[in-house]
C-alpha cells in the first residue's frame, strides 16, 4: 500500500484545490470533492490502460444510486456526460453497454455508490456489491479499475451534491479519474485492498 501520509496529503490537497466561493457553492473541506486514499496492484500500468482505451469505448459498471429520489436509469443517463466531460487523458468514450462478445481481457471501471464499509476491490471485480444507507446531500463513490477479476487500482471519493447536474460531481469525477488512472511511475509494493473505510 502507498504511504498513508501521502494519501492523507492527497485528500487534503484535492479538497483545497477544488473548493471556492463561486455561484454560492459551499466552501472548505465539506464543499468540494475529497479522496480518501488509493491503492495500485503491482500489475497496474498506465500504458496498458492507454492501449486498452484510447479511441475506444470503456465500460462503466454502475452500482447503487447516489440520488435515491430519482430512478437509477435517469441518474445513470445524466451522470454519463459528466463523467465524459471529466474523463482521463486517453480518447475514450464511457459506456454502460456490455460488449456484444465476451472481452478478454475485460477492462472496466466499477463505480459503487454508498459502498458497505467492508467492501473491498477484489470482490468488486468479481461482481460483488454491498451498500450502506445513503447520506442525504452527499455522494460517496468507490471506484475500482478492473482487468478481468483483478483490481488494478482503487480509490474512494465524496462530495456534497444536490443532484446529477451539480457541478461538484464533475470535480469529483475529475479527481477520481486522476488517481485511478495515474500516469505516475509505480513502485512495486505489495497490493493491500482497502477492506474497511
Amino acid at each position: 500500500m502507498r504511504h498513508l501520509s501521502a494519501a492523507l496529503l492527497l485528500a487534503a490537497t484535492l479538497g483545497a484545490c477544488v473548493t471556492g466561493q463561486t455561484n454560492g457553492q459551499m466552501t472548505g473541506p465539506t464543499g468540494g470533492p475529497t479522496l480518501g486514499g488509493y491503492n495500485y496492484a503491482p500489475e497496474y500500468d498506465f500504458s496498458e490502460f492507454w492501449a486498452a482505451t484510447d479511441g475506444r469505448t470503456f465500460r462503466v459498471v454502475f452500482a447503487g444510486n447516489p440520488f435515491p429520489a430519482l430512478p437509477v436509469e435517469e441518474v445513470k443517463r445524466r451522470l454519463l456526460p459528466v463523467m465524459q466531460a471529466n474523463k482521463p487523458r486517453p480518447a475514450l468514450t464511457f459506456t454502460y453497454e456490455p460488449p456484444l462478445e465476451e472481452q478478454h481481457p475485460d477492462y472496466r471501471l466499477v463505480l459503487v455508490f454508498d459502498p458497505a464499509n467492508d467492501l473491498g476491490s477484489g470482490p468488486v471485480c468479481n461482481g460483488v456489491t454491498r451498500f450502506k444507507p445513503a447520506t442525504p446531500g452527499r455522494v460517496y463513490v468507490y471506484g475500482v479499475y478492473c482487468r478481468n477479476d483483478l483490481a488494478l487500482s482503487e480509490t474512494m471519493g465524496w462530495t456534497a451534491a444536490t443532484g446529477p447536474d451539480d457541478p461538484r460531481l464533475g470535480a469529483l469525477f475529475a479527481q477520481l479519474f486522476l488517481v485511478l488512472f495515474t500516469d505516475q511511475p509505480m513502485g512495486r509494493r505489495r497490493f493491500v485492498p482497502f477492506g474497511r473505510w
